[in-house]
């Protein structure tokens, strides 16, 4: 799917459930993942392989995307974003919160040089893990996004307002789940909040904030999923009255 433009999706509400069976990496396929986790472990040996939640199957119907996470490891999930192709099953989907100003810009962060992402530049998220899973069996991608935003930048659910439904951006390897979170600062004042909170931790996610109002912002190491949704969000805004 190299060059695919990832398709972009207005959604009212997403209901997501633990599948009731896990899935099951073949011995060869489990194999590959482990070398390939031992690669980028040797490259960078702060990554964690840590437990985590990732895409089994979705669906969209009526504005309502449903679906079903499986447990698995980080390396993994790993290997369903590097490896040579597309995982025949699994996807990566996680809660982005896109976080915006009062007067419009957004603020994005820059990843440090020690986490999985390094130098990528993203609005808070975080790959869902057994933590989200609500005693219901349901995944509870709200609450993995307001508590990634306040790890990463923070800024507490007390002090945003989150847009009414989701937006996602669909490739062959990940479904992002992006929900606007409008905070009454402008944006140069958000910026200056992520750099002092950053600079307050012992070991933060982000070494810089970054403030985009449109595309001639969108900064080197934005993937094409973020360029996909802010593309769509500024169509959005120019239709408006």
């Amino acid at each position: 799917m190299s060059g695919e433009e990832p398709s972009v999706v207005a959604l009212d509400r997403v209901e997501m459930r633990l599948a009731p069976v896990p899935h099951v990496f073949p011995p060869d396929e489990r194999a590959v993942i482990d070398a390939h986790f031992a690669a980028r472990q040797r490259a960078n040996p702060a990554l964690w392989n840590g437990q985590v939640l990732v895409l089994e199957s979705f669906g969209i119907d009526g504005g309502v995307l449903a679906g079903r996470y499986t447990p698995a490891d980080f390396a993994s999930l790993l290997w369903v974003l590097e490896g040579p192709q597309p995982h025949a099953h699994l996807r990566n989907c996680f809660a982005m919160g896109a976080l915006r100003g009062a007067d419009g810009g957004f603020v994005m962060a820059r990843m440090a040089p020690w986490t999985a992402n390094a130098g990528k530049v993203y609005f808070a998220a975080g790959t869902p893990d057994a933590g989200d899973v609500t005693p219901d069996g349901r995944v509870d991608l709200e609450g993995s996004l307001l508590r990634e935003l306040f790890e990463e930048t923070g800024i507490a659910a007390g002090e945003v307002t989150p847009a009414p439904g989701w937006t996602a951006v669909i490739d062959r390897r990940r479904v992002a789940l992006l929900r606007e979170i409008v905070v009454q600062e402008e944006a140069a004042a958000l910026a200056a909040r992520l750099t002092d909170f950053a600079a307050r931790e012992t070991r933060p996610e982000i070494d810089a904030a970054v403030v985009v109002r449109g595309p001639q912002d969108l900064p080197e190491g934005a993937p094409p999923f973020i360029g996909a949704y802010l593309a769509a969000v500024w169509g959005r805004d120019r239709m408006e009255p």
